[in-house]
């Protein structure tokens, strides 16, 4: 990968083998990133037998990349350690609530993207599953996660047997406000999800979904309402039952 500009999603892995030395070297500076109080509040899980693949793979739907990648990798919002470390250690840990879930989740989520970089800067190929929160429940018992640790990030790596797929941004001025939240028009909301709209895959997921607007594939059909409230109440139940809550 040249640039981060550059980068692509990899779904389709060569049959070589990513060293235990690599992954790592990898690994060792992906913790180089910032953590909350320097606490480093995740852990990760790695995935490389076909066995622990395959129990993976359905809490992942089936998707093809998790079986045929060389390693999944399962990284988890963790103050389990933290927490026992404090308990031995003579001071009493007050870390059973929702704000230490979200401290613990930031350090995961910028490790996990410290992960994607780093492994994509030695020329492997990555992708993001989407579907660790759908199903954290599952992976939690699959992993044999502790008390205050969740998983909230999957990423599957390995050598490239693809190009990927480019695929359409947000213009800069969608995301970036100068000093304040700046309040568009409804005419500037427009404007700027126009590349996403006139993106001709887009224009195929539309006429397939039989829908008359991008938004509605969103809302409709990839994540509907309905979906969301299921999977929100799986996770959060799973926050309670990891004392998080």
């Amino acid at each position: 990968m040249k640039n981060t500009a550059e980068r692509r999603t990899i779904r389709k892995y060569s049959g070589k083998e990513v060293s235990p030395q690599l992954l790592e070297a990898i690994l060792n500076s992906a913790m180089r990133a910032p953590t909350c109080g320097n606490m480093q509040l995740y852990s990760v899980i790695v995935t490389r037998s076909k066995e622990g693949k395959e129990a993976l793979a359905p809490a992942h739907f089936n998707q093809p990349m998790v079986t045929s990648a060389p390693v999944v990798l399962t990284v988890c919002a963790d103050f389990n350690r933290f927490t026992r470390w404090c308990r031995l250690s003579n001071a009493d840990p007050g870390y059973d609530n929702f704000l230490s879930f979200m401290n613990a989740m930031a350090d995961a989520s910028i490790f996990a993207q410290q992960i994607v970089a780093e492994a994509e800067a030695h020329g492997l190929g990555t992708c993001y599953l989407g579907t660790v929160t759908y199903n954290a429940d599952m992976i939690s018992e699959i992993l044999g996660l502790p008390e205050l640790c969740v998983p909230v990030a999957c990423i599957t790596i390995g050598w490239p047997d693809e190009e990927g797929v480019e695929t359409e941004r947000l213009p800069l001025q969608a995301v970036m406000h100068d000093e304040k939240y700046r309040a568009d028009s409804d005419e500037e909301i427009i404007e700027l999800f126009k590349a996403k709209d006139d993106y001709a895959p887009n224009h195929k997921f539309v006429e397939e979904n039989n829908k008359q607007t991008l938004a509605q594939v969103f809302t409709d059909i990839r994540y509907p309402r309905q979906m969301n409230e299921t999977f929100s109440a799986k996770f959060i139940e799973l926050l309670r039952s990891k004392k998080f809550l």
